[in-house]
This record gives C-alpha cells, sequence and structure tokens, in this order.
C-alpha cells in the first residue's frame, strides 16, 4: 500500500494562464531508481503527487512522537543569595549595550540591572543584554520606565531575576508593584507563560510553580513622600527590596546639585535603620513560624562619590550597586585623552627607548 502526500496544487488565477499553453499543462514525472525502491514525482508545473511503495520505503512511518525536551532551570537566584546572608555587588547598564553587558558579566558583578528608566534602550533592546548576560550566567534586574503593569508584564515575560520598580511613593504603590508579578488571582500579571522567554519558550515545566518565589519585586524608594512611608512600604507583603535612590530624593528634598547635603544624609541613614528593622522583625517572624517565609525586605543601594560601595556593606545594605557602564567608560576614556594630553615631550622630540622601561601590557589594557 502506497503512502501519499498531497501538497498545494497551483492557484486558480495561474490555472487560467497556462490554459493558452497546453506544453507547460503535460504531466511530468521524474523517477529516481535506489533500488528496490521507486519515488516518482508526478506535476503539472508544480510538485502535486509523491507516491512511495510499501516494500523498503525510503521514508518510514513515524510511530510515535519523541519524548519532550527536558528542560533544566538555572540554579542560585539572586533571592536565594540573598536568603542566605551574601551581599551581592552590581552595576547599572544604562548603554543598552550586549557588549558592555557581556563584560559586565565577565568581570564577576553578581547582577546586573538594565536601565529602561534612564536609558535610551526598551523591551527589544533589553533582550540581547538578558542573552549576553544568561551567557556569563550573571542574574539580570530590569528597570522599568515607570511603575505600570503593561511594561511589568513585558518585562517579567523576558525573564530577568528581578523587576525594579521606579518612584514608589506609597504603600498602595507598593502593592500594586507586587500584583504586577503575580498571575491572577493573587495578580494582574497577564498569561503568555507557554510561548515567552522566560519559561524557556514553554519547555520549562516546572516554571509557574515557582516563578512568584524566585523573582524579586523591588521598589524604589526616592522621594521625601515615600519616606515619610518608609516602615508601611517596606512591611507589604511580596516586597523583596526596598532600593534606595539617593539622587531623586535629593532633588525630591531641594538638593538636586547636592546629593551629598548633610541633610540628605541624615533622611538616607534614617531610612536604612527603618528597612533593616523590619527586615529583622520579619526574619525572626519567619523564623517563628512553620515553614519559614523567603527572608526581606532587603536593602538596596547605589553607591555616589561621596558615599562608595563599601561604606554602604558596612551599614548594612544586602544590594549594592558600584556604578554605572557609562559612567565607568566616560571616566576611563577621560583619563586616557588627558594621559596623552599632559605628555610633557615635545612634538618632535624623541626619547632614548632605552631611558624608559617599557610596560608588559598591550595598550588596549
Amino acid at each position: 500500500m502506497a503512502m501519499v502526500a498531497s501538497l498545494s496544487s497551483m492557484a486558480v488565477g495561474t490555472a487560467a494562464k497556462l490554459k493558452a499553453k497546453p506544453h507547460l499543462l503535460a504531466p511530468k514525472t521524474l523517477t529516481l531508481q535506489n533500488a528496490p525502491s521507486t519515488i516518482s514525482f508526478r506535476s503539472y508545473q508544480t510538485l502535486t503527487t509523491i507516491s512511495i511503495p510499501s516494500k523498503n520505503p525510503l521514508l518510514p512511518p513515524i510511530k510515535s512522537l519523541p519524548p519532550p525536551l527536558e528542560y533544566e532551570a538555572a540554579s542560585g537566584s539572586l533571592k536565594s543569595r540573598l536568603a542566605a546572608g551574601e551581599t551581592l555587588y552590581g552595576l547599572f547598564l544604562l548603554s543598552a549595550s550586549p557588549t558592555l553587558a557581556e563584560i559586565a558579566g565577565l568581570a564577576g558583578y553578581d547582577y546586573v540591572v538594565v536601565d529602561m528608566e534612564h536609558g535610551p534602550g526598551g523591551i527589544s533592546d533589553a533582550l540581547p543584554c538578558l542573552r549576553a548576560l544568561a551567557a556569563t550566567r550573571t542574574p539580570a534586574v530590569l528597570r522599568l520606565p515607570e511603575p505600570s503593569a503593561t511594561w511589568a508584564k513585558k518585562a517579567l515575560d523576558l525573564g530577568p531575576q528581578g523587576i525594579m520598580f521606579p518612584m514608589v511613593d506609597t504603600p498602595a504603590a507598593a502593592a500594586h508593584a507586587v500584583a504586577c508579578c503575580r498571575f491572577p488571582p493573587r495578580g494582574i500579571r497577564g498569561s503568555a507563560h507557554t510561548v515567552v522567554r522566560a519559561s524557556a519558550y514553554g519547555l520549562d515545566d516546572g516554571y509557574l510553580t515557582r516563578c512568584e518565589e524566585e523573582i524579586l519585586v523591588m521598589c524604589q524608594v526616592e522621594s521625601f513622600d515615600a519616606v515619610a512611608e518608609i516602615e508601611a512600604i517596606a512591611a507589604v507583603e511580596g516586597v523583596d527590596v526596598v532600593q534606595m535612590g539617593p539622587m531623586d530624593l535629593s532633588a525630591s528634598m531641594g538638593y538636586l546639585w547636592d546629593p551629598g547635603n548633610r541633610k540628605v544624609r541624615k533622611v538616607l541613614r534614617d531610612v536604612e535603620r527603618k528597612v533593616l528593622g523590619v527586615s529583622k522583625r520579619r526574619t525572626v517572624a519567619d523564623a517563628a513560624a512553620e515553614g519559614g517565609g523567603a527572608g526581606g525586605p532587603y536593602l538596596g543601594g547605589f553607591a555616589m562619590p561621596h558615599d562608595p560601595p563599601e561604606e554602604l556593606k558596612v551599614r548594612g545594605y544586602h544590594l549594592v550597586a558600584g556604578a554605572v557602564d557609562v559612567g565607568l567608560f566616560r571616566r576611563a576614556a577621560v583619563e586616557d585623552v588627558q594621559r596623552f594630553r599632559l605628555v610633557e615631550t615635545e612634538i618632535g622630540e624623541e626619547e632614548d627607548e632605552y631611558e624608559k622601561p617599557r610596560e608588559e601590557s598591550y595598550w588596549s589594557e
């Protein structure tokens, strides 16, 4: 018995045109000998039928579909490392450059924040950066342009380990941020988990069972109004990190050009103590509860010239962002130009190459 596969025939319009050309309508048969089997192709200008004899067919029938691929999820999430007591050191990626993202991962940063709030990139620009970071096994956090469900949904579908919501000024805004990261009925996140990158395009069968527990929900406190409600914001269930925003905070206090002002620093220290106090109380409560808890809220911060990352670590910060990629490149570029322009050798004057020892490193290092 022959197995027959039918392919699409020519369009009606095309067939009508060919009626005036009988030589094109003549059946054409191509026979391939591959003893003892024969494959015949019959066509009216397009292939319409393939016949394969039952004896020793070249294309045996498929008995069953192969088992689905087993997907192995990455281990060592940001949330699990924080729960283990680690202090994590990160970088803000403002440029949306996959190359710089890859370099940051290879350099050893614990996490990289792909910044869609102040950076020029959007969701489509963030995706190559996440892929570059994944190649170096570096967790990615996406900072949203605004605390909206639409932006959160698109960002979460890309599969970062954390989402950072800017300008969270009230406990209600914090609760909304958490809801954006939860599927109904616990939240308002839209569902396309069978086809998005976060679930390995549907290959990760365990995604739904753990995604809400693994995602790091980060709320930025960066206004004087938010400071007034800091303990209530930090206590919202599901808020994993309270991320301080010293630049916007200083601006809201009237010190845009002076983020290191004594009054700003005093407010920051007060907020730090309150967040760490909420964290300590929750840790005690989780220890007493059956099965424990997720821990947190953790304190996140951004280093400033007057407040270096080492100081933040000493004060109890759990996540410390030490720099911005654009800032690092700017500093290196300015120093490189200055070093060249400050050379005292006059034009045309040559130094004896033996008077000054050569450096062993390449110029690019």
